[in-house]
């Protein structure tokens, strides 16, 4: 076989591959995973938790089935959260998990590994870039592409990133909040905190403890901040009924919690988040601020759908703020999108270590 015939050869097969080779796009957030898969849509959508066996060292449950664990396993079956403030903090549970999800994803008789687009915090470092390639394709993916969160929650929330206009994203997610400002297809400027929805979590447990002696598990916290959240004390006070462990008895006891009660509880970390946004402000050339100041901030993420949170921003800012369509799949989405012009991003986005 001559060399031209052993090129056309290759190409044919390359040609094959790809048109057999699944493309995903994977949200890898603190809190939950959601999966894209181009003409499927959002097919996965879990939390970022492992059940870990302890005797055996070994995977038990992933995602939902691994939440459902929190607070109620025996000492040998720890629930564990494999990435901390949105980066890996243990490398080999991270690996199981998204060998579950991409397994799931793909199906478990593929024989073509997939093409992966991971998204990572602004702030990660090369070495922790690395980490998420290199276990994403130990897991299962042909290649990775790690892109950073705000220029995915921007293309979800259908902002033009490549427009010279300058455009404020503020991505609320789990372990993380980012706050940047885009224009020309990269980030101009940019803050990155640790406060997110856990900490809100936290938050609520904290105020509760301390003021009723009512110590509540994390999912009750949770689910007080999705019912009642608000980031503003309404007129219109919505109630919910928890239970948890008194304190001073250890007896089981029921308490009744109001929405503005949340709103205390959460105002000092969401004072924090203005204060980024602000310092992002201070950091970002005039011209863009006033693109800014024009367009409105557009906030994304599972933290923007706290009740009144774009109205909080404009009371203290002075900005207007718009809560993006779907906030929560914003960043799925935008993965989705570089998946469908894999071509040109490798090009343009991923080569800026987006």
């Amino acid at each position: 076989m001559t060399s031209e015939e052993l090129e056309i050869k290759n190409l044919k097969l390359k040609i094959i591959i790809n048109m057999f080779t699944r493309k995903i796009g994977i949200d890898l957030g603190t809190t939950s995973t959601i999966v894209f898969v181009p003409g499927r849509g959002f097919i996965i959508n879990e939390p970022t938790i492992v059940a870990l066996s302890l005797p055996e060292n070994s995977v038990l449950a992933v995602g939902r089935e691994a939440r459902e664990m929190v607070g109620r396993t025996p000492a040998d079956i720890v629930p564990y959260k494999p990435l901390r403030d949105g980066v890996i903090a243990d490398y080999y549970i991270t690996k199981a998990m998204l060998k579950y999800f991409i397994r799931k994803a793909c199906g478990s008789l593929s024989i073509f590994k997939p093409d992966v687009v991971i998204s990572v915090p602004a702030g990660i470092t090369q070495t922790e870039r690395r980490a998420v390639i290199n276990a994403a394709k130990e897991a299962g993916a042909r290649e990775a592409h790690v892109v950073r969160e705000p220029i995915l929650a921007a293309l979800g929330a259908d902002i033009p990133i490549n427009s010279s206009f300058g455009n404020m994203i503020i991505n609320i997610g789990g372990g993380t909040s980012e706050v940047a400002v885009v224009a020309l297809g990269s980030i101009v400027s940019w803050a990155s905190l640790r406060v997110a929805g856990n900490k809100f979590d936290q938050a609520i447990m904290d105020y509760i403890k301390k003021k009723y002696s009512l110590s509540i598990g994390e999912q009750t916290a949770e689910t007080i901040k999705i019912e009642i959240g608000s980031a503003l004390v309404s007129r219109h006070k919505l109630d919910f009924s928890a239970r948890g462990r008194d304190l001073t008895s250890g007896l089981p006891r029921n308490l009744t919690i109001n929405s503005n009660e949340v709103a205390e509880a959460l105002n000092p970390y969401l004072v924090d988040i203005a204060s980024a946004i602000q310092s992002v402000f201070n950091e970002t050339p005039p011209e863009l601020v006033a693109d800014v100041m024009e367009k409105g901030m557009i906030l994304s993420g599972g933290g923007a759908q706290l009740a009144n949170l774009a109205d909080f921003f404009k009371e203290i800012l002075g900005v207007n703020a718009y809560v993006a369509e779907e906030p929560l799949f914003c960043v799925a989405k935008g993965a989705g999108l570089i998946l469908t012009h894999l071509d040109v991003y490798k090009r343009t986005l991923l080569n800026k270590r987006q």
